[in-house]
């Protein structure tokens, strides 16, 4: 038996809490990990408060994330003792996820642990540290480099802009952080942010075209605030596009792409093929400051993650939030 957070529906009505859960009752898969931290992330937050439509069956446990050990594998690239990492494949959607004290999963979803991150690192990079990676790699595809000029983060303080912020400036990048909390302006700067914006300048109407400020850009945010930082990416630049914290509409128009040659790139996270991950993962090992990212690290219990959901939603969460699971 092990402690799970447990989402369940009875007719429109969705309930949350932890239950004792027997092994039993984990979904099909080829390698069982005895779960040593997970983490809560906005997408979880969605699930737990009911707030979005992310859970596509009940019960649901949720969990978007796990690091843990492989405690029984058929899959031929995992054995008992193996340290590993999910991030995404519908985990914590469709599929049994991490706040739990053992999970059950498809062996190709899973990754070695790489060297230089522990667990606990693990996940506190998570899907969120994993996703800003995947943005960078994605700058760098494109060709920006730090002598381009000025890259735009958005959402600076949340545990995508957070872990870019810091990637960026270990790179040498200038990095214009947007926050609407004053109260982070030392956290990003501690992060390495040169300058900081306020969010305000990036929620008014967008115009087709403005003035030419930045390089490049990374946002969480969509809607509105993704028209505006496109409109105001220079010639050639590229905006990395992985979030919908602000809308999944996008109210702009197509004269950066036309008249400044700007690219938009999108960035999944879930269904990322295997090598990709690989090549994220050890990146973020070579590249992250472990010591920076202990400073974006707030640790709860599984007990505090259903009273802390909510506060994503509130966007009243800094960094990122690990969840030890193994006792």
């Amino acid at each position: 038996m092990f402690d799970a957070i447990l989402i369940e529906k009875e007719g429109d009505a969705q309930s949350v809490s932890i239950k004792q859960t027997d092994e039993a009752a984990l979904p099909q898969g080829d390698v069982t990990v005895e779960i040593a931290f997970s983490t809560l992330n906005y997408k979880d937050a969605l699930a737990i408060t009911g707030a979005g439509p992310v859970v596509r069956g009940f019960p649901m446990v949720p969990g978007i994330d796990f690091s843990g050990t492989v405690s029984d594998s058929a899959h031929p690239d995992f054995k008992p003792g193996d340290k590993v990492v999910l991030n995404g494949w519908g985990v914590g959607e469709k599929h049994w996820g991490g706040l739990a004290g053992k999970a059950r999963v498809n062996g190709d979803w899973l990754i070695h642990l790489p060297d230089g991150i522990d667990m606990r690192q693990a996940m506190a990079i998570g899907t969120a540290g994993y996703t800003a990676m995947l943005c960078v790699l994605a700058l760098e595809r494109n060709g920006v480099t730090p002598k381009d000029g000025e890259v735009l983060v958005t959402g600076a303080a949340g545990g995508v802009g957070s872990v870019a912020t810091a990637l960026l400036a270990a790179r040498g990048y200038h990095v214009a952080a947007v926050t609407g909390r004053e109260a982070e302006h030392d956290y990003l700067r501690g992060l390495g942010a040169g300058s900081i914006i306020d969010r305000q300048d990036l929620t008014g109407k967008p115009r087709p075209l403005a003035r030419e400020q930045w390089a490049a850009a990374i946002d969480v945010a969509g809607s509105t605030v993704l028209a505006n930082v496109l409109a105001g990416t220079r010639y050639g630049g590229t905006v990395a596009a992985c979030g919908l914290a602000a809308g999944m509409d996008l109210p702009a128009s197509v004269a950066p792409f036309i008249l400044r040659g700007v690219t938009l790139a999108g960035v999944d996270s879930v269904m990322v093929p295997k090598p990709r991950r690989i090549e994220a993962w050890n990146r973020l090992a070579s590249d992250l400051d472990m010591a920076k990212l202990e400073e974006m690290i707030t640790e709860i219990p599984m007990s505090d993650v259903i009273g802390t959901a909510p506060k994503f939603l509130e966007g009243q969460v800094r960094g990122r939030i690990v969840v030890p699971i193994a006792s």
